[in-house]
Parts: C-alpha cells; structure tokens; sequence
C-alpha cells in the first residue's frame, strides 16, 4: 500500500480527496499547515508521495517543497494551487515539484498522475540496483571498480599503474574478442600516440605478472600476429559436477 503524505489547509478539499486516495487503496495522512506537514514529511515515516498545497499557514509550501528537497531529492511531490500563472509554476518546478495541479482539478485527473509517479518511483527503484553495480566489472574472479579505480582477484587486491588499468579494462570490455595492437594502442593510449606498438606488448607482460601469473587460470592470451584477448568461459554444468559421482558411476556416500 503506497503511502501519501496531503498537506492541505482547506479542510473540505483534504477530506474529499483523503476519501478518494484511501478508495484507490493508498494509505493518507493528513497535515493542515506547512511546519507540521514538514515535520511529517521529513521525521514520521518513508512516503511514497507528498501532496502539497502552495498557500499554507506558518510556512508555505514552496518553503515546504525546498526544505524536503535538501534532505529527499526523490520523493514525489505534487504541488496544489489555485495560483495559475505561468511564473508560478515555474517556480514550483524550480524549487523541484514533479507536478503542479491547479485548482479545482478534475479527481481522476490528480489521481492519473499520482499513477504516474508512483509508477516512475517503482521503476527507478528496480533500477537502482542494476546502476550501483553498473561500474563494475567481473570476470571469474577477478573485479574491476571504475570508480575507485580498485582491482582485486580472488580477493587479493592487485595495485595497477594508470595504464596497466585502462588496458585491462579495455579487454574485460570485449571479453572473448581479439584486439589487435593497433586498436589497444587506439582506446588506451589515445589516437595522437607517438611510437612503437611494442609497448602494448610490454604493458601485456606488466598485466601478466599481476593479474595471471599468482593464480592458477590464466586469463590473458595472445592470438600470433593478431593481437591479444582476455579469454574466459564459465564452466558449464556438467563440469562443475565432474567429480561428484564415484568411478563405477553411482552416487558417493
């Protein structure tokens, strides 16, 4: 049940539309005046959404709206006016409303856009996971954080010069694919480099000795008069099972 936080002075218009929120199944409490609904905004529980009339008594709802926005820059909130003018509403949205209904409003019109940023709101939060683990990048064991720039396989962590990372993340990026020299020397190095494409195969031995050589799979390989790919396949089902029944085939005990 999504919760609604109403900030509304005029008693008529809260309790018509505190009847027709809790009719579509959502959970209202109702505030009277800016400095109250404030500190249920910010202080009585997490809300889904916040309804939000501009013209309050002790505090306005613009004022209302900024404060909310300095500790929750995500919750929705609905401004309620019978200010119409475009500067109005604009300053609404500057301040950083999602929307702005003007008085008298049609119900089932607030209620669509209720809809609406609750279901924003929900997609948002199925994405969110995905975009905190957007900077990383795994492969078997090993982890690259493209933020902090921290390396770690088999949870030793591996210190990388600036270089060293760049090219490792380039080949982690196309996993499975030969890049020649030419096209490392391009995405690492830059298209205005200056030298010999020898120093890809120095940088690759540099790799070598910190990411594959302490471990016992080897996840760098060079293709002969090619180039070089980070080479990597999960095992399969089947052979992560090999070794779990007895010669003769029957189940260990």
């Amino acid at each position: 049940m999504s919760r609604i936080l109403l900030i509304e002075d005029e008693e008529r218009i809260a309790r018509v539309l505190q009847l027709e929120l809790e009719h579509e199944g959502y959970e209202v409490l109702i505030r009277g005046d800016g400095r109250s609904g404030l500190e249920a905004a910010l202080n009585e529980q997490e809300w889904d959404l916040v309804l939000l009339d501009v013209m309050l008594p002790e505090l306005n709802g613009l004022e209302v709206l900024r404060r909310i926005r300095q500790l929750n820059p995500s919750l929705p909130v609905i401004l309620l006016t019978a200010r119409d003018a475009i500067p109005d509403r604009v300053s609404g949205l500057d301040q950083g409303a999602n929307d702005y209904v003007t008085k008298p409003f049609a119900t089932i019109e607030l209620l669509a856009r209720i809809r609406s940023l609750l279901r924003q709101k929900s997609l948002q939060e199925l994405a969110a996971p995905a975009a905190e683990q957007a900077h990383l990048l795994r492969i078997d064991e090993l982890t690259m954080d493209l933020k902090s720039r921290a390396v770690s396989r088999e949870g030793t962590a591996i210190e990388l010069t600036p270089t060293e990372f760049d090219l490792l993340r380039f080949l982690i990026q196309h996993q499975n694919e030969v890049m020649s020299r030419e096209q490392i020397i391009t995405e690492v190095w830059g298209y205005d480099f200056i030298g010999d494409t020898n120093v890809v195969d120095v940088y690759i031995r540099y790799l070598r000795q910190k990411v594959d050589k302490p471990f016992s799979t080897k996840l760098i390989q060079t293709i002969r008069g090619i180039g070089y790919l980070i080479k990597y396949e999960p095992p399969s089902a089947a052979e992560e099972n090999v070794g779990t029944s007895s010669a003769d085939g029957r189940e260990p005990v």
